[in-house]
Order: structure tokens, then C-alpha cells, then sequence
């Protein structure tokens, strides 16, 4: 057990004692006090307002992308040409271009390998990474250096400030690493290889108002932070391979039979799933559109802040729609039967995310099952899972929730990974009736999260992902963050008055980038709470929540019971708590967090004519309290 603050807190007295001194009452600062000094926020601005949503001096760049590019299955190769269309909204003149090589992770020498990708697994291969082929502007070479994952172009004139543009011609290429590599990879099963690739192109940094160029490299654990933009894209594959991507399709007729397009055309319209490739045609000649050669898919999304894409000559496909989205899972015939079920459980959650929070935002939702165990992109995800059929739900609507966060809201995953899965976690906690038709919260009920706060080695949920492994990113920002969210909107603000601040802050911040303070203001300007406590002791701290009675007295049973509840912990939460008399009847009260601005101790008085039997904090076991062995006095039942 671990040893209190205030260990005379932690006396225990028995009932029908008479008191001969007055109930002991903590010394030294609150909880309160001592949680005040653990939240430093930027100032607001008209940039990032105090009521927490962009303000009228806000601004981000835009960057569109046109790409063409070739996937050779026998090199594991993929071969690309993009035209960056690059828009300076800022204020400022930008004499260099930022790009992000996400693929040099996998090079050998690279930061991230000889980190060992902070515990992601991710080999150092020789020969993997992007190679920079050419980059041009108006028919000119620019100079470049490459440091790790991140590349710096000279710019023979800078961008102007508030709408000067740059167009940049890059010419690349890269080997595919090994199989089953962080994010993205190859499989292989009986039909072929699975391709899915994602953060495979050369892209522009963010240049934003809070950090300028954002150039941290890419280590594993922080995911990605891009510029919204427009998307065209063409990918050239064999002729026997189906793709599926970011974005809508543009020439069906090129890529698919006319049973395809008619089937497709029913999928649009259909609740249920319709076969778009069926298991058995799979390996058909007669379900490609050509017999020899290869075949160009395009694509086009508008307003995403990245685009993936997965292909296979072993792809199952179905699909249906949900409210004009057409949504549809791409497979190979060893994830059946399971993933029969996939585009259901797609469709079922776009459906309640969509009504509870705001509509997704794009016309496409696709899962693929391939080498990754599950990673978000928008119109896209990966979700591996063939056996399980729970899992296989879990995965799929923790990965369309990113729709919301980050695809929409669009937030820094290199710095605050928890302001994407701590949300996603969170929603995705409360889709368990979506499918199984019962709530299920899982880890993020919070009684369920006390053994992984116990554990040794937190770190708060603040922390960036790259200063934590794989086990402590899922075990803070993931976990400890939904955990937090349920904590706030269950017990503290109520479902209604939550959920309405919620929507607020994607309404506010739809198409933008928040940071924390943002959403600290925005959801406390929504509720009208005042709730640095709560961000200070749950995101910027690693303490633990401790309620106890430490003290009982009733001298007869015609005078009311004293009775002393304490925070004995480092973190602080409202209280509740059950009283239960000899006959037979019982009390319950519920006091908000502020009682504990003044000390660690209150003092309530409880059943005027009546004996008192029992007492018990938390009767509903609600919270994640570390030490249940204190919560009660008396015959508790």
C-alpha cells in the first residue's frame, strides 16, 4: 500500500464513540492548491482565443498534391512523380520548403532504427528510404539536403506571406520495407501479395503559429501532422490487382467489369452488403477488365490531410452504403468468415459517430485487412484481425473514429498523440451498443484502468509519444486519456453538458489545428466549468485517486453521525457516498470536486435520529480509486 501524504488522515474510529476532541482536518495545501501550480498554458490571442476556438487573426497553409506513380510488386518498389502546389496563408515570407520522408525510418542508420524505433520494432534495412530523384521549380533544380526524415529545399525566391504559392515538381522512389513494418507493408497469402502503403510519399512539414516549422523526425511512436489539401492521384498496378484509397474512385469504367460497376451501383444504394469481387472470382481472369498489362486507378479527395492506399491481386470486396457514404472492406479470402461481417461493422460505426457527434466527413469509408493491426488514414484504415470477432469490432471503430480526430480536427500526433487517441479511445469506448448491442466501456471504465495506474513508470498524458514505448503510449494516451474523458463527462460535467461541449470543440476546430490549450478552453467556454483542476491533475500529472473515511462518531442515536472523508491521493475527483442505518434505510449524497479547495478533509454529518450502520465512498464503483480497503466503515452490503 502505498504511504499517504498525511497519515493522520488514516485514523479510523468506531461508531457510537463520543468525540472528545473535534475530527482531525488535514494540514498543509489542498489538493486543490497543489494541482494549481502543475498547468502552464500559452496566452490566449486573436490568433487561439480564451473561449478556446480559432480566431479572427488564424491562419494555416494549404498544400494540394498531384501524384502519379507505378507499384512494382517483383522490386517491392513504388516509383512516384508529385507536383506540390504549396500556399503560404501566413505572415510571413518562407525562404526554404520543409519535406517529411517518413520512409527514411526504415533506412538503415536511421534515427529512428538506431532507437530502435522507441520500442515499435522497426529494422534499419539497407537499401530502404525514399530517394529524392529530382525536385524542380518552373523548370529549374532545387538544392536540397536531407537530415534523417525530414529534407530542406532551397528556394531560389522566398513564398510571400497571405497567399503566395510555390509549385514544386518531386521525383522519387523507394523499396518497400519488410514485411509487416510499422504502419504499412506487404503480406503475403495464397492469392498474392497485399500492399498497403501509407506516409509513402514526399510531403511539405507544417509551417504553423505555434512551432513554425514543424521538423521533429519520425521516430514510430508520434504518428503524423500534415497541411489539409486536395488530392488527385493515379496509381499504376497489374492488371490483375484491385486498389483501394484515400479518396473517390474516378474511372471505374477503366478498372472494373461492368458486373463490377453494376454491383457497385447497387452497393451505393444498399444497407446491406453487396458483393462488389466475390471469394470465388478472386483468382477469375474474368473479373479483371484486361487480361495482360497494367491498369491506372484514379483517385481524387479534396480537403484530407494525407492519402493511403492498399492493392492486391487476393482482394475479396464488398461494400454498402450508410447515409450517402459508401462504405466497403477489401480482404483476402483467409480473413473469411470474419470479415464478411467488416463493412457492416463500418457502416455501423460511421452510423453512431455520426449522430452522436457531427456527420462524417467524406464520402468513402474503407477497412482492409493486410499486414498492419490497425492504423487510420482518412477514407481509409487498416485493421488486421481474422479470428476474433469482438476485436475485429474494437479495431474497426476506434480506427473510423479518427475520422473525427484527427482527420477532421486536425492535431499535432507528433506532439499530442492523446489529443487523437485518448478521444478516438474514448468515442470508440462508447460504441460497444453499435454492434453488440450493449455499452461496454471496457478499459476505459475507470475502476477497470486502477491496476495500469498502479503500475511503476508513469508518465502523464501530456507527454509527447516519442518520449514513452509502444506499452506506455497505449497505456497513457490511449487508455489514461478515454479513461480521463469518461471520468469528466460521467462524473463531472454529465453526459449532456459534456457531449454539447464536445461538439463544440469539432465544430469550432473542424478543418484546423488545436492544441491542448484549445481544447481546455473550448470545452471548459462550452460547459461554463471551470476545470484547470482536472487538466492539471488527470493530463498533466501521474498521480492517483485515494477517497477514504477516516473517521466516524455518533455519540447517541438521536444526534447525527460525524463523519470525515479525506483525498488521500494526488488527484482529486467529486464525492460520493452511501450511508446505510440500523433500520434499514440508506442515503446517498454527491458533492462536487470544489469541496476539496480548502483541505484534504470534510466533515459531513449524516442521520439525525437514526443509528448509523455503514458507510461506504463510491457505492457504484465508478472511479479509479487505488485503495477500495478505505472506502468503507461498518456492515457494508
Amino acid at each position: 500500500m502505498r504511504t499517504p501524504p498525511h497519515a493522520s488522515l488514516l485514523l479510523l474510529a468506531s461508531a457510537c464513540q463520543a468525540p472528545a476532541e473535534p475530527a482531525p482536518v488535514a494540514h498543509g495545501p489542498s489538493v486543490w492548491e497543489e494541482l494549481a501550480r502543475q498547468l502552464v498554458t500559452p496566452a490566449p490571442s486573436d490568433l487561439r482565443t480564451a473561449a478556446g476556438a480559432p480566431g479572427p487573426g488564424y491562419w494555416q497553409q494549404r498544400v494540394d498534391y498531384t501524384i502519379e506513380a507505378t507499384l512494382d510488386p517483383e522490386a517491392r518498389s513504388v516509383a512516384g512523380r508529385a507536383l506540390l502546389a504549396y500556399t503560404n496563408h501566413s505572415p510571413h515570407a518562407l525562404d526554404a520548403l520543409w519535406l517529411l520522408l517518413d520512409q527514411n525510418l526504415y533506412r538503415e542508420g536511421s534515427l529512428g532504427a538506431r532507437l530502435g524505433a522507441q520500442g515499435f520494432g522497426v529494422p534499419g534495412e539497407a537499401g530502404a528510404g525514399i530517394e529524392l530523384l529530382a525536385l524542380r521549380a518552373d523548370g529549374s533544380a532545387l538544392e536540397f539536403e536531407v537530415y534523417d526524415t525530414v529534407a530542406r529545399v532551397e528556394l531560389p525566391e522566398p513564398i510571400e506571406p497571405r497567399g503566395g504559392t510555390l509549385a514544386v515538381e518531386i521525383e522519387y522512389r523507394f523499396r518497400i520495407a519488410s514485411d509487416g513494418v510499422l504502419r504499412h507493408g506487404v503480406e503475403s497469402v495464397a492469392g498474392g501479395p497485399i500492399f498497403e502503403l501509407a506516409q509513402w510519399f514526399p510531403c511539405a512539414a507544417v509551417y504553423d503559429d505555434v512551432h513554425g516549422w514543424n521538423t521533429l523526425p519520425y521516430l514510430g511512436g508520434g504518428e503524423f501532422y500534415t497541411d489539409f489539401g486536395d488530392y488527385d492521384v493515379r496509381l499504376t498496378v497489374p492488371h490483375d490487382y484491385l486498389v483501394v484509397a484515400t479518396g473517390e474512385l474516378k474511372n471505374p469504367e477503366e478498372v472494373f467489369t461492368e458486373q463490377q460497376r453494376e454491383r457497385l451501383a447497387r452497393a451505393r444504394a444498399s444497407a446491406e452488403t453487396v458483393w462488389i469481387r466475390a471469394p470465388e472470382e478472386v483468382l477469375d481472369p474474368s473479373s479483371r477488365p484486361v487480361r495482360a498489362g497494367q491498369l491506372t486507378w484514379h483517385f481524387r479527395a479534396a480537403r484530407v490531410r494525407t492519402f493511403a492506399w492498399a492493392a492486391s491481386p487476393a482482394f475479396v470486396l464488398d461494400a454498402a452504403a450508410a447515409a450517402g457514404v459508401l462504405c466497403q472492406s477489401a480482404y483476402p479470402v483467409e480473413a473469411l468468415p470474419l470479415w464478411r461481417k467488416s463493412t457492416q461493422m463500418v457502416r455501423a460505426a460511421v452510423d453512431v459517430f455520426s449522430r452522436h457527434w457531427r456527420p462524417y466527413p467524406f464520402p468513402v469509408a474503407t477497412s482492409v485487412s493486410g499486414c498492419e493491426d490497425g492504423m487510420e488514414y482518412p477514407m481509409i484504415v487498416f485493421c488486421r484481425e481474422r479470428e476474433d470477432e469482438e476485436l475485429l469490432w474494437e479495431v474497426t471503430a476506434h480506427e473510423i473514429a479518427h475520422a473525427w480526430f484527427p482527420m477532421l480536427v486536425n492535431t499535432d500526433e507528433r506532439r499530442h498523440a492523446w489529443m487523437d487517441e485518448g478521444l478516438v479511445s474514448f468515442m470508440a469506448a462508447y460504441a460497444g451498443s453499435a454492434w453488440h448491442g450493449k455499452p461496454a466501456l471496457g478499459i476505459a471504465h475507470p475502476p477497470n484502468f486502477v491496476p495500469a495506474l498502479t503500475q511503476p513508470g508513469q508518465r502523464p498524458i501530456l507527454a509527447p509519444p516519442d518520449a514513452l514505448g509502444p506499452d506506455l503510449v497505449g497505456i497513457v494516451q490511449y487508455g489514461k486519456a478515454a479513461m480521463a474523458l469518461v471520468l469528466l463527462r460521467e462524473e463531472v460535467l454529465g453526459a449532456e453538458r459534456f457531449d454539447r461541449a464536445l461538439r463544440a470543440y469539432i465544430d469550432r476546430w473542424a478543418y484546423k489545428s488545436p492544441r491542448p490549450a484549445d481544447f481546455f478552453r473550448c470545452i471548459e467556454d462550452a460547459s461554463g466549468a471551470d476545470l484547470g483542476w482536472f487538466w492539471r491533475g488527470w493530463l498533466a500529472g501521474t498521480g492517483v485517486l485515494d477517497q477514504a473515511v477516516v473517521l466516524v462518531r455518533q455519540a447517541h442515536k438521536r444526534t447525527p453521525a460525524e463523519v470525515v472523508f479525506a483525498s488521500v491521493g494526488e488527484v482529486t475527483m467529486p464525492l460520493t457516498y452511501r450511508a446505510m442505518f440500523t433500520d434499514g434505510t440508506s442515503v446517498e449524497r454527491r458533492l462536487p470536486a470544489e469541496v476539496w479547495q480548502s483541505s484534504r478533509a470534510i466533515r459531513e454529518t449524516v442521520g439525525e435520529g437514526k443509528r448509523l450502520r455503514g458507510i461506504v465512498v463510491d457505492p457504484h464503483e465508478r472511479l479509479p480509486d487505488v485503495d477500495r480497503g478505505n472506502n468503507a466503515w461498518g456492515r457494508v452490503e
